[in-house]
């Protein structure tokens, strides 16, 4: 039987198909419609997923009247004006009404991650914004069953703040949560700790709960007027988050009884967090799926219905692109210094570009990263990830945990002199460790790569730009070649690039000023 797993009308939507258990396709539905972060499915998402079939039940990623409820004691009454029903919504996109089965939101994430996962018990901690009523969760899974132990309801969420802070700092809440945390890096994580530890935040060391002061769903542009130097404001926010998250770990470590942690919900993809807590000890193996926030749970929702083990197939799940893995071709591009692009095989279900969706540079010359990122018009501090071949990495990184396949730790670089194009400010990268069994056609071309350079890595950003989706298909590949000037290489062959676009966005990297 086909089953489908949909989460929408929130944002990120995402579509997930199951075939007889297996997981055989996961799909942003940004990717299709080109907005970024649309909340709506899309025709060429639906169409991609009903290649494997027409759909016997479909598995909604939420109760939507349960979070009617919440919307009501918010005031999001245009929202709720909007509610449609879920059937109704679904037949714009089929011709024929399917079972709907629902999921709730906190119970989707908390099984996208755990029957994902190696681990056949684990400790689970949720955290995100919000779901219908809860924002953070911690569930102990043992078999097949999972029961929740800890649950916190809105209006207090650590995402919610999390968010609200990015907005404070300049940035789009819901959205750029990860610049927040890259700009971190550059502020002084104590001067504003203590006051916006005061202002916003309550929590106790023998309780799990953190309370909020103030219901921060829209935002906090009010707080401190008087602050201006927000790369400060974003450093404290990242330290206090990585404090909650260590403190809803120890918690949940003493409390429950598996040393196996799966950690999911939007708050899962801050990696500097996830480092802390690798570094903390206490835990045995740490699992975040690549897709952890609500593009995830159109996985999970299916999985907290099916309540059984899937064989997780990798993050390659979405729009596939024929051809061999162009390793020659982009090979010649980069050892001769310039950057390219590879739009092959199937897309990555996730935030980030894992070798099938990425631009890539040599890490090793000096303007890797301000050419990277004037072709992607990014904020002029952000930093990029390097992909390494696995066995390689502990040599050149401090690592912490044993493998990174999915960006989702960083670590400090042993040699950050000889890498500029993928080192932080704070000496730190976001690692992804690649095998040949994870991508053999990027192992493949990072092997080339070291075997006529020496070097074992590539810079490795996703192939767009800022406030664009990730390409998808040939089209897209086709048309940011020659936008972005960009050689794209789909097969043995290349999207010809044209003349660089002259980047017309703002630049929120204008507002400060960085001499480090």
């Amino acid at each position: 039987m086909i089953s489908w797993g949909v989460s929408a009308r929130s944002h990120d939507a995402a579509l997930a198909v199951f075939a007889d258990g297996a997981l055989v396709f996961a799909g942003h539905a940004e990717r299709y419609s080109k907005i970024k972060n649309d909340s709506e499915l899309a025709p060429g998402l639906v169409a991609d997923a009903l290649a494997y079939g027409e759909p016997g039940q479909i598995v909604w990623y939420e109760r939507p009247w349960l979070k009617k409820t919440r919307q009501m004691l918010a005031g999001q009454w245009q929202e709720i004006r909007e509610t449609e029903n879920i059937a109704r919504y679904l037949s714009r996109y089929l011709q024929t009404s399917r079972p709907i089965a629902f999921a709730s939101h906190h119970l989707s994430h908390a099984a996208a991650g755990y029957y994902t996962s190696p681990f056949r018990d684990a400790t689970i901690i949720v955290l995100d914004a919000i779901g219908e009523w809860q924002t953070y969760t911690i569930w102990e899974a043992t078999g097949t069953q999972l029961k929740l132990r800890f649950s916190q309801r809105y209006p207090h969420s650590v995402g919610l703040w999390y968010s609200a802070m990015t907005q404070r700092c300049g940035f789009k809440p819901n959205e750029e949560e990860y610049i927040l945390m890259g700009l971190s890096a550059f502020g002084d994580p104590l001067k504003y700790y203590d006051r916006i530890k005061a202002d916003f935040l309550v929590w106790q060391q023998d309780r799990p709960s953190i309370r909020l002061r103030h219901n921060l769903h829209r935002g906090c542009r009010w707080w401190a007027p008087d602050v201006t130097d927000v790369e400060n404001i974003a450093a404290a926010t990242q330290r206090i988050y990585e404090d909650i998250l260590l403190h809803a770990s120890r918690f949940a470590c003493k409390t429950l009884p598996s040393r196996n942690l799966v950690l999911m919900g939007g708050c899962a993809l801050n990696c500097v967090a996830n480092r802390r807590l690798a570094d903390s000890g206490d835990w045995g193996d740490i699992w975040v799926m690549p897709c952890p926030g609500d593009a995830g749970s159109s996985i999970g929702c299916v999985l907290a219905t099916m309540q059984e083990f899937v064989q997780w197939p990798g993050p390659f799940l979405g729009h596939g692109i024929d051809g061999t893995y162009p390793v020659a071709p982009a090979l010649r591009r980069l050892t001769a210094g310039e950057v390219v692009g590879i739009a092959n095989g199937r897309a990555e279900f996730g935030p980030r570009a894992l070798g099938n969706r990425s631009l890539l540079a040599d890490p090793r010359i000096a303007d890797s990263q301000s050419k990277v990122n004037t072709i992607k018009q990014r904020e002029r501090f952000r930093p990029f990830a390097p992909a390494i071949i696995a066995e390689m990495a502990a040599d050149y990184f401090d690592m912490g945990v044993p493998s990174s396949p999915y960006m989702q730790f960083t670590a400090r670089c042993r040699q950050p002199e000889q890498f500029p194009g993928i080192v932080h400010v704070d000496g730190t990268s976001r690692v992804q460790t690649v095998t040949a069994a994870d991508n053999p056609g990027f192992y493949a071309l990072l092997r080339e790569f070291h075997d006529a350079t020496g070097c074992p890595m590539l810079l490795n950003t996703s192939l767009n730009v800022k406030g664009e989706p990730l390409v998808n298909d040939r089209q897209d590949a086709a048309r940011f070649a020659i936008t972005y000037g960009v050689p794209v290489f789909c097969d043995g062959t290349e999207e010809k690039p044209g003349p660089p676009e002259t980047a017309t966005r703002s630049d929120p990297a204008l507002l400060f000023s960085f001499n480090r």
